[in-house]
């Protein structure tokens, strides 16, 4: 949702691959969509003054749209940020980062490097270990 509650992103994949789209709320059924991304995106956030759409690129390159609200919505430049190391696997559901207020700087989940997960152990039958 944008930060005035007008306008809502989106990510679909009914083009055959995930797009970032942008339609009015709450009138999605009768509102004309537009298409925001070029090459594909996923994960579009808004900044919080409501002036620029970030989204994730397929190749894992932070994107920035700036945009019009008011009358009617308008993007405008498509801007590369930089590139991330977040999971380039398009996903419409995925909240790997979100701008913060100033909407210079972006909180990102990353995997540190030289670390290895923590293991999980999966025991199985264990109600048979109940009965010794």
């Amino acid at each position: 949702m944008s930060p005035d509650s007008r306008w809502i992103a989106y990510a679909s994949d009914e083009s055959g691959k995930y797009e970032i789209y942008v339609q009015s709320f709450p009138d999605l059924g009768i509102a004309q969509k537009t298409t925001v991304s070029t090459g594909g995106g996923s994960q579009p956030r808004w900044s919080k003054d409501g002036r620029e759409l970030f989204y994730l690129r397929s190749d894992g390159m932070l994107m920035a749209v700036a945009v019009r609200t008011q009358p009617a919505f308008e993007p405008g430049a498509v801007t590369p940020l930089f590139k991330t190391a977040l999971s380039t696997n398009m996903n419409a559901y995925r909240m790997d980062y979100v701008p913060a207020a100033d909407g210079r700087r972006f909180l990102m989940k990353a995997p540190i490097e030289g670390t290895t997960p923590p293991s999980i152990t999966v025991v199985l039958n264990w109600t048979a270990l109940l009965k010794k």
